[in-house]
């Protein structure tokens, strides 16, 4: 996996539309990129659905946010109909984006090892540098006072980056 510091592989996917979306064509904006699985499973459903229910505070930041997965277009179009998202899916069927941002590699379940997608989140500022990474990331953590999401973790973090 790629590390705070570095520069962001560059990228060029199609989103749900079939549009072009790049690295490049988002330089003056923060990018909050995160992997994941597949559509419409429930773990994704719920990153996807918190991105969405935080979009706004994330627009606030100057900073969009794009779901990559191997995934189709068209399975990105029903995926964000059938839950109501607001935010951009991007498909990366040969999974070139995935390994460029070690997001894809082997894994364990319940001990079998298989190749699959690192569910990972970077944070890439305007000047296209990786400001941070989480790999192996759990959507929701439950403790003892409540429930902490991922994505309030890595607005807060946006958050202290900018204010740098």
């Amino acid at each position: 996996m790629i590390t705070a510091g570095t520069e962001a592989p560059e990228f060029c996917l199609r989103n749900q539309d079939d549009k072009d979306v790049s690295l490049k064509d988002n330089s003056d904006k923060w990018i909050v990129l995160y992997f994941y699985p597949k559509d419409n499973t429930s773990g994704c459903t719920k990153e996807a659905c918190d991105f969405t229910e935080t979009f706004n505070d994330y627009k606030k930041l100057n900073a969009i946010v794009l779901g990559v997965s191997p995934d189709s277009t068209e399975s990105h179009r029903r995926f964000i109909e059938k839950q109501g998202l607001g935010i951009t899916l991007l498909s990366d069927p040969d999974k070139k984006v995935h390994k460029a941002y070690g997001a894809w590699g082997l894994k364990k379940n319940y001990g079998k090892e298989y190749e699959g997608v690192i569910r990972s989140t970077f944070i890439i500022s305007p000047d296209g540098k990786i400001a941070e990474a989480w790999s192996k990331v759990k959507v929701r953590v439950k403790r003892k006072g409540g429930e902490t999401r991922h994505v309030d973790v890595v607005k807060e973090r946006l958050k202290k980056l900018q204010a740098e």
